[in-house]
Order: structure tokens, then C-alpha cells, then sequence
């Protein structure tokens, strides 16, 4: 068996994008930290990886948009540092009919928030944007300047290059196998935990970190018993072709939106930037999977999606199929709210955890890898309120947080 004799101030389990941003802010603030990743580093089986990420501020949970809106000021402070940007600017907008509850709620928010916001009806949708977006006449749309496209792989490098700058150990393939609490013959000093890996490595640390997505399920109920109500879905993300001639006006540069489709189904979708000529534009949401018994296949209930495409896109973009598709994962909640708490029992408040991100936590990360960090410092998240991201709130509740209007993700079935 391997051996650490150092003891880390934080191991942080899980080197995807939420576990790089906490190894990343354990760092910065000088203490010692171990990001312990199962596959390798920047690996595309998880929830991580690709090409692009939207960033909006607009949320039917007023708890998020105040989330989001300091994680761009954060994603700003990581880019000065590493000294390239992974974060690209663009308006957002919302659309979907005008009495929908969550779309009610989005509107709501951003007045609350004092976010600058424009609520358009579909002569004005069309007119802003040349033509290029139509919408029902019982929609409207809502535009607003905080949106965007994050590099979710040069994200995660990032925050990966940052944490070893600031003296972290990064190791790759390594799978954690148990968490405990230290024994006598593991530490001189009372408290702590040890983390084991499946190859026989163990390593000590003052306080640990569990930040590994799909797997949270799988490795909370291994070390603990605890069941957590975390179900991963394989979801699928589809780029179309724009046609001859228009390419320049879906980008960003052409003042093109990342956009949101409230309805049936809920759609999403970002500027063409990472391949020149395609538009990325998914449905949220995915088939209930095992994260290492997964399909890989190719998506399942298109029609819904393609008649969306050619009604909203003005014939503009190609929808008779993809010319592209990605396989990705959700880790999601009955609520789709996030979990980030300690995980309480035996080990107490020496591990923290952070999952079920419901398919929308990754532009957060930043923020998230700070919360994580104070955590697991300071014993307490600073200057944000968690009491919606709670474990408690599932005990004889197994839908969690009680919501005005329904679910935004939904089960695809082929």
C-alpha cells in the first residue's frame, strides 16, 4: 500500500470543473492541497468537458441569479491570472409563453436583482434580431446583457493550472475507494480523515472535499450508507448546420444570443463559435443512466427538437438532423437544486460535498470552489446562503425544496 506521510490541509476529491475551482481556492489561500481525479485529468466521461457552457443570470430561483452574477466577477479574476480567457460575452435571451410561471418568475427576479432586462413581444423579438429569431404571438422574450459562453475543458485547465501554480499536488487515476476518520496510527494529531484509493494508496488530510458529479450517488453510499437522492442522466449535445450565407449572423460577433426556450421542450442553446458553421442547440434533458454502465448511443426524442429549430430559426438553420452530437451527464436532484453541505454522520464536518448540479451548476463553478474552500477552512461558506442546498431538506421530503412551477429537465424515452 502507498503512503502519503504529508498531511494536506484539503484533499479534494473529483478533479472536474467543481473540484479543480476548490482545489484552486485552497491553494490560492495558502494552504495544502490534493486533487485526487479517478480517470485521467481532463478526462470526457463526466460532466466537464467539451466545447461550450452557457452563463445567464436568468433564473426562476431568485437564489441563483445572485449566484451567478458574483461567479462572472470570479470567472474575470481567473482569467486575469491564468492570463487567457475561457468566458465570452454575449446577451441572453429567454423566451416562452408569456404566462409561463417560470418565465413569470426569470422577469420577476431580474427585477428584484436590479439586473437590466428588456421583456419584448414577438414583432420586437424579430426586429432585434434581423428576422433570424421568430417566436409565437403568445410568446415574449426576455434579453438581458449578463450571458455567455464558458470553455468548459480550458475552464477546467484552468482552474488546474492555477491550483498547481499555487503549489497543489494534482494526481490523476485515482480512485477513491473510502474516506474515514484518521486512527492513531495514521496521524499524531487528533481529527482528520484518510482517504483510500482502489490501487492501495491512502493519503491524510485535515479536511476533505467530495466534488465527483455522476459518481456522487455511487461513493457517498459506499463510504457512508447514505443514499442520496442524486440520479445521473446521459444527455446528448447536438450542433446544426447553418446555412450558406448566414453564418456570420449566429455568432457572437453577429450579436447573436445564448438563448433559453421555456415550454416543450425546454430548449437551450449558444452562438456558433467552437466549430464555424454549426449552433449548438440541445434539449435539457437525458435518460437515467449508470455513470459507468452508459450507453454512449445516439439521442433519442429529436422531433420535438428539430420542429423547434426550423419554427424559431426561420428556415435559417439545417434541421433535418445534427451534424453533430456530444454525450454528456447530469447529476440530478428532485428539485434540481445543488447539494453543497457537510456530510454530517461519523465524519462530521471534515467532508464537504457538492453535487447534483441538475444540468446548470457549471457556470457557478468559481463561486461553488470558493464555498467549498471556506467549508472546509473556515467551517462555514461566507457571504451566500445555503440553506436551499441542504441535505436536510430531503428527510421525509423526497422532493426537496417546494417550487412554483414544474421541472425544467426532463426524462427523454425513445
Amino acid at each position: 500500500m502507498g503512503y502519503s506521510g504529508e498531511k494536506f490541509d484539503v484533499i479534494v476529491v473529483g478533479g472536474g470543473v467543481m473540484g479543480s475551482a476548490a482545489a484552486y481556492n485552497v491553494a490560492k489561500r495558502g494552504h495544502s492541497a490534493l486533487l485526487l481525479e479517478q480517470f485521467d485529468l481532463l478526462h470526457q466521461r463526466g460532466s466537464s468537458h467539451g466545447e461550450s457552457r452557457t452563463i445567464r443570470a436568468t433564473y426562476p430561483e431568485s437564489y441563483y441569479s445572485s449566484m451567478v452574477m458574483e461567479a462572472e466577477q470570479l470567472w474575470e479574476v481567473a482569467q486575469s491570472e491564468v492570463g487567457y480567457r475561457v468566458y465570452h460575452k454575449s446577451p441572453q435571451l429567454d423566451m416562452g409563453p408569456s404566462d409561463s410561471k417560470s418565465l413569470r418568475c426569470v422577469i420577476a427576479n431580474c427585477h428584484s436583482t436590479s439586473m437590466p432586462c428588456r421583456v419584448l413581444d414577438p414583432a420586437q423579438v424579430a426586429h432585434h434580431f434581423s428576422g433570424k429569431i421568430a417566436v409565437p404571438e403568445d410568446w415574449v422574450g426576455v434579453l438581458t446583457e449578463l450571458g455567455g459562453v464558458i470553455k468548459p475543458t480550458k475552464a477546467v485547465s484552468m482552474f488546474q493550472t492555477l491550483a498547481i501554480r499555487n503549489g497543489a499536488v494534482l494526481m490523476d487515476n485515482m480512485e477513491v475507494s473510502n474516506i474515514c476518520k484518521c486512527k492513531e496510527e495514521d496521524d499524531d494529531d487528533d481529527g482528520g480523515v484518510v482517504v483510500y484509493t482502489s490501487n492501495g494508496d491512502k493519503f491524510c488530510g485535515k479536511k476533505c472535499v467530495v466534488t465527483v458529479g455522476a459518481w456522487t450517488k455511487k461513493l457517498v453510499e459506499r463510504v457512508t450508507g447514505l443514499s442520496l437522492p442524486i440520479q445521473p442522466l446521459e444527455t446528448y449535445i447536438c450542433y446544426w448546420k447553418i446555412k450558406d450565407g448566414h453564418h456570420g449572423e449566429f455568432t457572437i460577433e453577429g450579436g447573436f444570443p445564448t438563448f433559453a426556450s421555456y415550454g416543450e421542450p425546454y430548449v437551450y442553446g449558444t452562438p456558433s463559435l467552437e466549430f464555424p458553421g454549426l449552433i449548438k442547440i440541445g434539449v435539457h434533458a437525458g435518460q437515467s443512466c449508470d455513470p459507468d454502465k452508459r450507453t454512449w448511443g445516439p439521442p433519442v426524442a429529436l422531433e420535438l427538437l428539430k420542429r423547434w429549430i426550423e419554427e424559431r430559426f426561420s428556415g435559417l438553420i439545417e434541421s433535418t438532423a445534427p451534424a453533430s452530437v456530444q454525450s454528456c451527464m447530469y447529476s440530478m436532484t428532485p428539485d434540481e437544486d445543488f447539494v453543497i453541505d457537510f456530510l454530517g454522520g461519523e465524519l462530521g464536518t471534515d467532508v464537504a460535498i457538492a453535487g447534483g448540479f441538475s444540468g446548470h451548476g457549471f457556470k457557478m463553478a468559481p463561486l461553488v470552489g470558493r464555498i467549498l474552500a471556506d467549508m472546509a477552512l473556515d467551517g462555514e461558506a461566507k457571504g451566500v446562503q445555503l440553506q436551499h442546498f441542504k441535505l436536510a431538506r430531503f428527510e421525509g421530503n423526497s422532493k426537496g425544496n417546494l417550487k412554483e412551477f414544474g421541472d425544467q429537465v426532463k426524462p427523454l424515452v425513445a
